[in-house]
C-alpha cells in the first residue's frame, strides 16, 4: 500500500489523536513481524477514527466485515460501552488465531464475537440493526457487502468502508485489476445513491463514511 499522506504528517496526526492502547500497539507490531500482507492492519490513526465514530454514533452494536488480526475489532471494543458488542467476520484461520490471542488478553475482549467463513454467507444469517458497520474485506465483493450493510444498518447508524482510494489506483482508467474495478464501482454506487449521504475521507488508504438519509 502506497503512502498517500506523507509519513511525517501521518505521524503528527496520530500523535495528536486518540492514543493507541498498549495492547493494540503490541498487536500491530506482532502483525507486522509475523503476518504476510501486514499492511492490511488499519494502524493507529485509522484506529482512532474508528473509535471516534463509535462514540459519535453512540454505537452499542457493531458489525465488522473483514477482521484480519483483530486490530480494528479491538479498537471498536475499547470504545464501546460495557454492554456493547461487535460481530466480526473472517475467513482465514491464521490471522484469526492471532486475533483471538489478543482478545483473550483484553478486558474488552468479551465484547467481540468472531464468525468464521465467507462473509456473504455470514451476513445472510445476521439480523440487524447495527449502529456501525465497517467493511474491510475482499474488494471484489465490496458492492455486495455495501448493499447488505444498507439492509442491516440502523436508521441512525453509519457504514464505514476502508481502502476506497486503493493506493491511488482508483484514478486509473482502465482499471488494472478486478479489485480496483470493484472499488471504483463501489465509489460510483455510493456517490449516486440518493438514499445516503457520504464523504470520502483521505485517512490512510481512504475511508468512505456513509449515512442513510432519514
Amino acid at each position: 500500500m502506497k503512502d498517500l499522506v506523507p509519513p511525517n504528517i501521518e505521524a503528527y496526526a496520530g500523535a495528536h489523536s486518540w492514543a493507541e492502547s498498549d495492547l493494540c500497539k503490541a498487536l500491530r507490531e506482532e502483525t507486522v513481524r509475523t503476518m504476510e500482507f501486514s499492511q492490511m492492519v488499519v494502524g493507529p490513526l485509522e484506529g482512532a477514527l474508528l473509535k471516534m465514530m463509535v462514540r459519535l454514533v453512540g454505537a452499542a452494536r457493531v458489525l465488522e466485515i473483514g477482521m484480519f488480526t483483530g486490530y480494528s475489532a479491538l479498537c471498536f471494543a475499547e470504545a464501546l460501552p460495557a454492554a456493547g458488542r461487535i460481530i466480526t467476520c473472517e475467513i482465514d484461520e491464521k490471522p484469526a488465531a492471532l486475533a483471538r490471542q489478543y482478545f483473550s488478553r483484553s478486558p474488552q475482549g468479551g465484547k467481540i464475537e468472531v464468525r468464521m467463513g465467507p462473509a456473504l454467507e455470514t451476513l445472510r444469517g445476521l439480523a440487524g440493526p447495527f449502529d456501525l458497520i465497517f467493511i474491510d474485506a475482499d474488494k471484489v465483493n465490496y458492492v455486495n457487502y455495501y448493499r447488505r450493510a444498507l439492509e442491516l444498518v440502523s436508521a441512525s447508524g453509519v457504514i464505514l468502508i476502508d481502502n476506497v482510494l486503493w493506493s491511488g489506483d482508483v484514478l486509473k482508467q482502465p482499471p488494472p485489476d478486478q479489485s480496483t474495478a470493484a472499488i471504483q464501482e463501489l465509489n460510483r454506487v455510493v456517490a449516486s445513491d440518493p438514499n445516503v449521504d457520504a464523504v470520502l475521507v483521505t485517512v490512510r488508504d481512504g475511508v468512505l463514511v456513509v449515512k442513510p438519509k432519514a
